[in-house]
C-alpha cells in the first residue's frame, strides 16, 4: 500500500490532528536568560537564574515534569565529597577524579561538581526531594548513617578504588572506615516533578512541547554575542522567537547518529529519545567551539537490538548483588555498565575479558544470574526497592517482575549484560565525550552563550548535570545584568523559519525515519571501528548526497513529525562535524577511541591537545588547545566564585 499516509488517503479516513495547526504563525517573547532544554541541567539552570533575579524562559520538547534522561528517576548522587561524612576533600577528590578519567576529562565541570554537588543536593531537599531514609525503612543496610540517615554507597574506597570483586555482596566487603562516602543513594524519582514545580513557582516561562532550533547571534553574524533563540511547537507548528541577553544550552549530547530501530520494542538506552544533538548543532552554527567530536566508542545501548544494559546484577543500580553462573558458581563482578575505568568506575573491560576466557574454557557456564537469594534480606530490599525502583531504566522492570511473582529474597534474575559481552562495533556513540567547550563561567567563546550538563564535552552523570546547570544559571543571570539586549536580525529569523517549515510544504517524498536510517548506514559503513581517509571522505560524500537528494524530499504532515524531521537534520549536521573532526585527528589512540588504519600510531605531541573546531563564516576552523588548559582547579574555581556562599567553605 505504500506509506501510512497513502493508506489513510486511500481509505478516506485520515486521523484528525488533536491540536490547532499554526504553521507559519509566530509568537515572540522577551527575557533575560533563555534555557534550551528542560532536563536536569536545564531545570537547575532555570531555577538558579530565576533565583539570581533574572527573567527566564525555557524550551523543552516534552513535558518538563518527566522529560530528559533523568526525568523518570535516579538512584545515585555521585561525586559529592562536600557532604559532612565524606572522608575526602572536594578539591582533592576533583583532581583524583580528573586524573583517573584521563587526559581528556573536563576539569572545569568536575571541579564544579565536587565543590557544589552537596549544596545542590541540599537545595533539592529543601524543595521537597527525598535524599534520606527518614522513615527508617532501610535500617541495617551497609552505608546507612544512623544520625543523618543518608544512604552512602558502600562500594567506593577512599583511594577511589572499589571493593574487591571476590568479596562482593558479603557483609563487611568494604569496611566502613575505608569508604570514601562520596556517593549517596537517593530517591531520584521524586526530583523532576519538584524541579518543574519550582520553575513555575519562580515564574519561569516554560515553553513546553517546543524544540529549540537556533541560537540567534547579534545582527545575524556568526560568532557574535547571543541575542535570542528560535523554536517550533511540536503540537501546533507555531514558530517561537525569544529575545534574550543570554542563552544556556542544556539539551544533552548526541543520539541516533549510528543507530535507530523503530521496529523492535523499546529503545534500549538510558538516554531520552529526544537526544539528537540539537544543542551541539545550535552551538556549532552560532560559532561556539566544540571538542572531542572525533571520538566514537562501541555503544552498549543499541536501540531495540539488545537487552537493556541494566540487567541482573553487577551494575550500578544493583549495588552489591553477587553474580553467579548457571551452576551457581560465583563470578568476579563487573560494576557499572561502562567499559572504561575511572575513580567512580571499575576496570570492567579487564573483568569482562576474564569472564569471557572462563566461559571459553568451561570455567563458567551460561546463563549468568544476579543472586538476590544469597544477599542479606535488608540488602536485597535496598537494591530492589530503592536503587532499582528509583533508577529511570529499571523502575518499570521492578514493577513488572514484582507483579509477575519475583521474590527479591529468594529468587535470581538472569543477567543479559554478560551474555552480550561484546558490543557491535557499528552501533556507536558519535562524538563520544564530545561537546561544547567553556570557560570557568561555563560560557563558550560566543559571548552570552553558556552550556551545562551533557551538552559540555566529557560530561558526567545526573548530579554533574544538576550542579553544572545550577552553576550556569547563576553565571548567565549575572552576565545578563551587565548587558543590554542586542539587535536581532529579522533576515536570520526568516531564513531559519523557512528552513524549519520546509518539510511542511511537501505532502510526499521521504519521511524522517527513512532519513534517520540512511544517515545511520553511512556512519556504520564508513566511520565504524576502523577508519581511514578514503572511508571518511566517502562518508562525507554520501552525507552530501543525502543532503542534495533526500533532504529536499523530506516531508512532515503534522507538527510532531516536523520535530522528528528537524531532529534528523541535526543528526546530519552532527555527523558532518564528527566526520570532519575524525579526518583532522590523524592518529590512533585508545584514549580517544580512534583506530586509523592509515595512521596506526599515536602522535605524542597531538595527544597533548584537545582538537577544537568551530565555524567562522560557515568555514570550519581547527585549533589545538592544550589539555589541562583550565589551570589550577581549586584556585581558578575560587577566583571565579568569590561571591558564592554554600555549605562547603573550603
Amino acid at each position: 500500500m505504500g506509506t501510512w499516509h497513502e493508506y489513510f488517503k486511500a481509505e478516506g479516513t485520515p486521523p484528525e490532528w488533536p491540536y490547532p495547526i499554526k504553521f507559519g504563525e509566530e509568537s515572540e517573547y522577551e527575557t533575560d536568560v533563555v534555557v534550551l532544554g528542560g532536563g536536569i541541567a536545564g531545570c537547575w539552570a532555570a531555577i538558579s537564574a530565576a533565583r539570581s533575579g533574572a527573567k527566564v524562559a525555557m524550551f523543552e520538547k516534552g513535558d518538563v515534569r518527566r522529560s530528559g534522561a533523568g526525568g523518570p528517576g535516579c538512584d545515585h548522587w555521585c561525586n559529592v565529597p562536600g557532604n559532612p561524612l565524606s572522608r575526602v576533600e572536594p578539591d582533592d577528590w576533583a583532581i583524583q577524579e580528573m586524573n583517573s578519567l584521563g587526559d581528556f576529562s573536563n576539569g572545569i565541570g568536575i571541579q564544579i561538581q565536587c565543590r557544589e554537588d552537596y549544596d545542590t543536593l541540599l537545595e533539592m531537599e529543601q524543595m521537597g526531594g527525598k535524599i534520606r531514609d527518614d522513615k527508617d525503612e532501610f535500617v541495617g543496610v551497609e552505608g546507612r548513617d544512623p544520625e543523618t540517615k543518608l544512604m552512602f554507597s558502600p562500594r567506593y574506597s577512599v583511594d577511589g578504588s572499589l571493593a574487591p570483586a571476590e568479596g562482593w555482596g558479603k557483609p563487611g566487603f568494604n569496611p566502613p572506615e575505608k569508604r570514601n562516602n562520596t556517593v549517596i543513594r537517593i530517591w531520584g524519582s521524586t526530583f523532576k516533578p519538584i524541579l518543574k514545580r519550582e520553575c513555575k513557582k519562580l515564574g519561569v516561562n516554560i515553553i513546553e512541547r517546543t524544540m529549540a532550533t537556533r541560537i540567534l547571534n547579534e545582527n545575524g553574524r556568526q560568532g557574535a554575542r547571543v541575542v535570542g533563540a528560535t523554536g517550533i511547537n511540536a503540537r501546533t507548528g507555531e514558530f517561537i522567537i525569544v529575545k534574550a541577553k543570554a542563552a544556556i544550552i542544556a539539551t544533552s549530547g548526541s543520539g541516533f547518529v549510528y543507530y535507530f530501530d523503530s521496529e523492535h520494542g523499546g529503545i534500549s538506552t538510558m538516554y531520552s529519545r529526544n537526544q539528537t544533538g540539537d544543542g551541539t548543532v545550535m552551538a556549532w552554527k552560532a560559532g561556539a567551539k566544540l571538542t572531542m567530536m572525533e571520538c566514537s566508542g562501541a555503544s552498549r545501548f543499541s536501540g531495540g537490538l539488545r537487552h537493556k544494559w541494566y540487567t541482573g546484577g553487577g551494575d550500578a543500580s544493583y549495588e552489591n548483588v553477587p553474580l553467579v553462573d548457571a551452576n551457581n558458581k560465583r563470578l568476579p563482578a563487573p560494576i557499572q555498565g561502562w567499559e572504561d575505568g575511572g575513580a567512580m568506575f571499575s576496570p570492567q573491560a579487564r573483568i569482562i575479558a576474564q569472564i569471557r576466557e572462563g566461559v571459553k574454557h568451561g570455567e563458567y557456564k551460561l546463563p549468568f544470574y544476579g543472586d538476590f537469594a544469597a544477599m542479606k534480606p535488608e540488602e536485597a530490599h535496598a537494591t530492589w526497592d530503592l536503587m532499582l525502583n528509583e533508577e529511570s531504566t529499571t523502575k518499570v522492570m521492578v514493577k513488572t517482575m514484582t507483579e509477575g511473582g519475583f521474590d527479591k529474597y529468594s529468587d535470581q534474575i538472569m543477567n543479559y549484560t554478560l551474555i552480550e559481552m561484546q558490543p557491535s562495533q557499528q552501533y556507536r556513540d558519535a562524538g563520544s565525550g564530545g561537546g561544547i567547550m567553556t570557560d570557568w563561567d561555563l560560557m563558550t567563546n560566543v559571548e552570552g552563550l553558556f552550556a551545562a550538563g551533557m551538552s559540555t564535552y566529557s560530561p558526567g552523570d545526573h548530579s554533574y548535570a544538576a550542579a553544572t546547570g545550577r552553576y550556569a544559571g547563576r553565571k548567565a543571570a549575572a552576565y545578563a545584568k551587565r548587558v543590554e539586549q542586542g539587535e536581532i536580525s529579522r533576515e536570520e529569523i526568516d531564513r531559519e523559519k523557512k528552513r524549519v517549515l520546509a518539510p511542511t510544504k511537501r505532502c510526499g517524498g521521504i519521511e524522517w525515519k527513512e532519513l534517520n536510517v540512511g544517515v545511520n548506514r553511512v556512519m556504520q559503513y564508513f566511520a565504524s571501528e576502523f577508519k581511514n581517509e578514503e572511508m571518511l571522505n566517502l562518508a562525507l560524500e554520501e552525507i552530501a548526497r543525502i543532503e542534495e537528494n533526500a533532504v529536499p524530499q523530506l516531508f512532515a504532515l503534522d507538527p510532531h513529525k516536523l520535530m522528528r524531521s528537524l531532529e534528523c537534520l541535526s543528526i546530519i549536521e552532527y555527523a558532518k562535524i564528527a566526520l570532519n573532526a575524525m579526518k583532522e585527528r590523524r592518529l590512533s589512540s585508545p584514549k580517544l577511541r580512534i583506530e586509523r588504519q592509515d595512521y596506526p600510531d599515536a602522535d605524542p605531541e597531538e595527544l597533548k591537545n584537545y582538537l577544537a573546531l568551530h565555524l567562522e563564516n560557515d568555514e570550519i576552523v581547527f585549533e589545538r588547545i592544550p589539555i589541562r588548559f583550565w589551570g589550577n582547579m581549586k584556585e581558578q574555581y575560587e577566583a571565579h566564585n568569590q561571591d558564592y556562599t554554600g555549605v562547603y567553605k573550603g
